[in-house]
């Protein structure tokens, strides 16, 4: 599904040294709106949520970390989910890191592949453009919700 007008984006993110980082995030917990996003970075302060706990994604020399994103979840049919995640500052270093977030075309039809829904298990998450769940992804970042759980049937 990844074609010439589909979007790379690269982003580099600086969090500098914080000397409370009990009481500043670097980033607020959110998902990504694309197929997956890698990120690079030689600073902790990944974290990822998982049943209302939050664990810290550890750092390997020279490694990539890949995310799934809200596009996969849904093309997938919710075989694949996208993670909450977040990054928190710290004390004794600044961090930088790499982020190239992947996506389609944005006039590109979401919904799950065909071969993934049958009668046993039905689709999950209902059609919508691309662009259209873009939009309703930064509106809803701006709120604190998140819009893969707008598009769940």
């Amino acid at each position: 599904m990844i074609r010439d007008n589909s979007i790379t984006q690269a982003i580099f993110n600086y969090y500098p040294q914080c000397p409370r980082p009990d009481h500043v995030l670097g980033l607020k917990a959110h998902t990504d709106g694309s197929i997956i996003t890698v990120n690079f970075t030689d600073v902790e302060g990944l974290q990822l949520e998982k049943n209302g706990v939050w664990y810290n994604v550890p750092i390997i020399s020279n490694a990539l970390v890949i995310n799934i994103g809200d596009v996969m979840e849904i093309l997938s049919n919710g075989f694949f989910k996208s993670l909450v995640h977040r990054v928190v500052t710290n004390a004794e270093k600044e961090r930088l890191s790499l982020v190239l977030v992947y996506t389609l075309e944005l006039e590109t039809q979401l919904e799950p592949v065909l071969e993934l829904v049958d009668d046993k298990r039905h689709a999950r998450y209902m059609k919508i453009k691309l662009n259209d769940y873009i939009e309703k992804y930064h509106d809803t970042y701006a709120t604190g919700t998140l819009a893969i759980d707008g598009v769940k049937i």
